[in-house]
Order: structure tokens, then sequence, then C-alpha cells
């Protein structure tokens, strides 16, 4: 990755000719109604700038279709296209797969998750820091928003916040890919299955996804200047939330990336490492502590996996 640099991609990306592109918002939700509702409202006035015409498809990951009075409530009166569909199987990856066979229609494909929503300008910043650098895709930051006020640990160590990256950088690694804010030329879901299920119930399924199209030579960009939020609970802002979630990021990765020698040598390094220096942490802050403890949970999850014994098989909600 062209870390900190203003950098443009090679020349060869084809991109839409018409006056007007088309994007279809992408929405995956699961029984988080309140959520879903501020989303909702927020995409109502996303600005165009005369650029591209949008739509919003909302997939529904629930067999009792708890999101379609919300959806329904709003499409009356909603100033674009708004549609609804159903994955009945809890599979965050079928959902996905959903929504993109439903967005063929469109130039491009934007995702954003049912606990985020955007600034007005969200989707100008992305096609136009895509177009710029001529990319196949633009990420931009996912911010923390707190529903209360958090553990000082949670916000001096930094917890909860993702990398972020100057606009123009070139994303080399999947690693800094997600589906939370992306937006996509739809020809890069030209496969029958685009995201595959088996990470269904951990998640993971749109790193691999993303890994499999930079092997592919597609131009992934950064917009730093167009974040969503994403909406924290007070039960995200526990120290088990913050280790569940690093022991099945560790599971995944260890399903995805497979026993490499070099790998296994790092987790176990890493864990001899940090079993040394939690003690003196614990007293140094607990905000040090932990970092370093989520981080041991990262290694420990991929080593259990890789031995047989995933700690985790499901993701939280």
């Amino acid at each position: 990755m062209n870390n900190g640099t203003r950098s443009r991609a090679p020349r060869d990306a084809v991109h839409p000719h018409s006056d007007k592109a088309t994007i279809a918002i992408c929405v995956c939700t699961f029984r988080r109604n309140s959520l879903l509702e501020n989303l909702l409202r927020r995409l109502m006035t996303i600005d165009t700038n005369g650029l591209f015409e949008y739509s919003v498809m909302i997939i529904d990951n629930d067999a009792d279709r708890r999101a379609f009075p919300i959806v329904e409530q709003f499409t009356k009166d909603y100033p674009v296209s708004l549609r609804y569909a159903c994955e009945p199987e809890e599979n965050i990856a079928r959902a996905r797969n959903l929504a993109v066979s439903c967005s063929d229609a469109s130039d491009y494909a934007a995702f954003i998750d049912d606990d985020e929503y955007p600034n007005k300008d969200w989707l100008v910043l992305m096609l136009k820091t895509l177009r710029d650098c001529n990319a196949d895709a633009s990420f931009g930051p996912v911010k923390p928003h707190f529903e209360q006020t958090p553990p000082g640990w949670i916000t001096k160590g930094r917890l909860l916040e993702r990398d972020s990256f100057p606009t123009g950088t070139i994303l080399t690694q999947a690693r800094y890919t997600r589906t939370g804010n992306v937006l996509m030329m739809r020809k890069m879901m030209s496969d029958k299955v685009p995201f595959d299920p088996k990470y269904g119930t951990t998640g993971g399924e749109d790193v691999d996804f993303f890994r499999r199209q930079l092997a592919q030579g597609r131009v992934f960009v950064w917009c730093n200047e167009a974040p969503v939020f994403e909406s924290v609970p007070p039960e995200k802002m526990t120290r088990g939330y913050l280790l569940r979630r690093a022991l099945l990021r560790g599971v995944v990765a260890a399903r995805r990336e497979g026993a490499s020698l070099p790998e296994v040598i790092k987790s176990v390094a890493a864990l001899c490492l940090y079993s040394v220096a939690l003690p003196f942490l614990l007293v140094t802050g607990q905000h040090r502590f932990m970092r370093t403890l989520v981080r041991f949970c990262d290694h420990a999850g991929k080593l259990l996996t890789l031995v047989g014994l995933p700690p985790l098989r499901t993701r939280d909600s």
C-alpha cells in the first residue's frame, strides 16, 4: 500500500460513459429496525451534484421479515427507488449476494451497514475519488458514534477506531477493505456468487471478496473525506465484546489464510511476547493493557482455529 501518498492508479479501468452514473446503495439488515430507520432517513438527503442517480436496496436477513414494516412506511414518500428483499437464511454473505443480484442494472454498488449513517456528500466524494484515480472501488473511514460516553480506556486505546489514510492512497492489502463504506464498479461482482457463504456466520466475507479482486488486478483507492459513522451501543463498549471480536477476527483470518508456517511462527511469537508484557501493562494503564490483550486474542483465535479448536463460530450482530 502506498501509505501517506497521493497516488494514481494505472489508467486501464473502464468506467461508464453515460452523463449520469447509476448507483445502487445496498444495505443488509438484521433486526436493528431503529438503526435502519435512521439510515433510511439519512439516505433520503444524499447529495448527487448532478453526477449520478441512486436507488436504495434493503436486504432483510431475517426469516421473520421484521424490517419490512420499516421499509414499507418509507416507500410512499421516498425520493428515490426503495426496494426490499428477504434472505431468510441467517448468512451475511448470502444477504450480500442477494443485494448484488438485485442491483445488476446499476453502474456502481455502494455498501453501508444498517448501524451506520453517512454525510450528505458521501457518494459525491467517493465517486469523485474513484474516477480521479481511475480505480475500481473507493473505500472510506468508519468512525465510531458512541451512544453514551465510553470508558476512558476505550478512547485512549483507540480500541474502536480503524486505520485510515490520506485520500488518493492506493490500497494493496485486503485487510484495509470492508463493505461498511465502499463504492465499487458493478462489473466487479460479475461472479454468480461473489461473496463466499462459508464466511456467512463468522463475517470476513467482504475481506475475502476484496482479496480475490486485488489478485485479479483491481485498483482500490482511499477517500478520507467520506466517512460513515457507526453507532456504538453500551454493550459494545465492554471488555468481553472486544475480546470476543478479536478472537473471531483470528478465526476468520485463519480460515482465509490457512496454516502457513510464517504466520504460525508469527502468532506463536506474538503470544509469548504479549504474555510477558501483559502483567506490566496492567499497572501502566488499562488502555495499554486492553490494546495488547486484544492483539493477544487476535493471534489466539488464529492458532486455536488452525489446530481445530475455534473459540467462536458465529459473529456478533
